[in-house]
């Protein structure tokens, strides 16, 4: 965060001198170097580059300068240090001024519903998870932006944008390979755990007496069982402080529902191979046919939502949040048991998001050292028994630029001048060592982040590792995230709570996904790709053939297996490099 101290005085003189009107060229390219030396100083770019890219936003902004935008996002580091710092600056640059709100997540979908079934204009721009790309594909409400780089906005377009090099273009891109999102920044959910506990010999050989091998990273749900169950029952405590083996959250939430349709069931293996969306069955368990049209989440049509891989993923979430986590996680939000493992009592956490990094590298808390070490790392999530080679191996969200039809074409152009510099190679080097959510692959090699990365615990080898794209986001196969959402916390969270089991909470669940998307195709909402439902059949018969849905194993925990972390990392990056 120390660009918005050092530059917090000079923006405010600056976006005075903008709003008086248009800038001379003597002060406008005063303004440029002092962005280019100043704000944007870790960069990829020679400080030439720089502001060249600067004096292209400054010209392009012309017809716009003196309008005054309304661009929304999440409450992320990022899009707060986009409003503090970027927005300013966008202002004194251009003489826009643009007011980035920062709302809940649930507040950012809402309106985006809003604007597109009501026509009426809420914000100018809006960065919403990519998740959202199967909505915006179907209801031809959302601006194609590869259309629109192509005609509209040719001359609005920064031709240094370079789309290859953003590593998260491919979740933005729909089935007719056109691009309906900008990327803004990324996090992938991981293996969370205490590095220096893990390292101790007395724990190591105190594991290795009761399972009967080593103390290390779980490559398997049983190993993760078994860890989790050994730091709470066999260590439990620590340094005088009781210690759980295990992090989550369970309280009837919206929440709740990212916690299980962010990959949870594919992580078990619920769904199909397939890279960055399983096909035919992707995360949510909701089948496509080959020319993508949704064709059921029940296992009686075809998808895998109720299928026995699904059940045995929500059971251990239940089993695991109860018996292994502090007793207020079962009461908890996201947001409210984020924090919880940097207060040093938890020793692992299988679903752990990276945006999490920033707060948890802080040197006042209890999982860094004297010198600001991180105590812990991050590596790949284990995989259930269900899982096969090919498969997704976990979540990654990514926040992304999105805008519709229905923002007056002014407002929309200068919007789209303001998501580009968010993203532009000026920029985005420095909104990265703020916020730590990647976008681009020339940031990720930079080297301030080679600098950087022994103090964030494992997240640039993460992003330097070709495995990072087998972490992926909601794909193409879900035609209304907005509206399908919420079924998942709605009929998940009374199997959390031990009201009914996971296999009837699931049942609920695919019936309501099916009936909602059927009531969607009868009602012609859809300009594409709209659902087109299988008839019902005897379940056993889908189980019975090969792929997804899969039928029950005989062992759903088989033997654990672990790998030491160190060994885990050499072997992860000499698998190549992105480069």
């Amino acid at each position: 965060m120390k660009t918005t101290y050092k530059a917090s005085a000079w923006l405010a003189a600056g976006a005075m001198l903008a709003s008086m009107g248009v800038l001379a060229q003597e002060d406008r390219t005063a303004v440029i170097e002092r962005l280019a030396d100043e704000v944007f100083a870790d960069s990829t770019l020679t400080r030439e580059e720089k502001i060249a890219e600067l004096e292209w936003f400054a010209q392009a902004a012309e017809p716009f300068r003196g309008m005054e935008i309304n661009t929304v996002a999440e409450g992320l580091t990022t899009h707060t240090w986009e409003r503090d710092v970027l927005a300013p600056a966008f202002e004194e640059l251009t003489g826009i001024n643009v007011t980035h709100n920062i709302i809940g997540e649930g507040d950012v979908v809402q309106n985006m519903q809003t604007q597109m079934q009501s026509g009426r204009n809420i914000y100018d721009a809006y960065i919403n998870d990519s998740d959202s790309i199967g909505t915006h594909i179907r209801y031809g409400a959302t601006v194609n932006l590869s259309e629109a780089m192509a005609n509209e906005w040719k001359d609005l377009t920064l031709p240094t944008l370079d789309l290859e090099d953003f590593i998260g273009i491919q979740y933005t891109t729909g089935p007719d390979g056109n691009i309906y999102q900008l990327p803004d920044q990324q996090f992938a959910n991981l293996y969370w755990f205490r590095y220096d506990w893990f390292q101790r010999e007395d724990l190591q050989q105190q594991f290795q007496e009761i399972y009967g091998y080593d103390l290390g990273v779980p490559t398997n749900w049983t190993a993760y069982q078994d860890i989790a169950e050994f730091f709470s029952e066999h260590v439990g405590e620590i340094d005088g402080t009781k210690v759980y083996g295990h992090m989550d959250y369970g309280r009837r939430d919206p929440s709740l529902g990212w916690r299980f349709h962010d990959s949870w069931l594919s992580m078990a293996g619920m769904g199909s191979p397939g890279v960055p969306f399983g096909n035919p069955v992707d995360d949510w368990g909701i089948r496509v046919d080959e020319e993508s049209h949704p064709v059921g989440a029940s296992v009686s049509r075809g998808g895998a939502t109720n299928s026995p891989a699904s059940v045995f993923a929500v059971t251990k979430m239940v089993e695991w949040l109860r018996d292994y986590a502090p007793p207020e996680a079962q009461g908890m939000t996201f947001g409210e048991a984020g924090p919880v493992p940097a207060q040093g009592n938890v020793a692992q956490q299988m679903f752990w998001y990276t945006a999490f990094t920033a707060d948890m590298v802080s040197p006042e808390v209890a999982v860094t050292d004297d010198e600001g070490n991180p105590k812990w790392r991050m590596a790949p999530s284990p995989v259930g028994p269900y899982w096969e080679e090919g498969m997704k191996v976990g979540y990654q969200d990514v926040g992304a630029w999105t805008f519709f039809n229905s923002t007056p074409e002014d407002r929309r152009s200068a919007a789209w001048l303001f998501a580009q510099f968010t993203v532009s190679k000026t920029v985005s080097l420095e909104k990265l060592m703020a916020g730590l959510t990647p976008i681009r692959e020339s940031d990720i090699f930079s080297d301030q982040m080679t600098e950087m990365a022994p103090k964030l615990g494992g997240l640039v080898e993460f992003y330097r590792s070709p495995n990072e794209s087998n972490w992926t986001p909601t794909g193409t196969n879900v035609p209304d995230y907005p509206r399908m959402a919420p079924l998942w916390w709605q009929n998940l969270a009374p199997a959390v709570n031990g009201d009914i089991s996971a296999q009837e909470a699931l049942d609920n669940l695919a019936n309501d996904l099916d009936n909602i998307m059927a009531r969607l195709a009868r009602a012609k909402v859809f300009s594409t790709y709209e659902p087109i439902l299988n008839e019902p059949r005897d379940p056993q018969e889908w189980l019975d053939e090969p792929g997804a849905p899969k039928a029950q194993l005989e062992d759903e925990m088989p033997q654990g297996t672990t790998v030491p972390y160190d060994q885990l990392m050499e072997e992860w990056m000499a698998a190549g490099s992105r480069q």
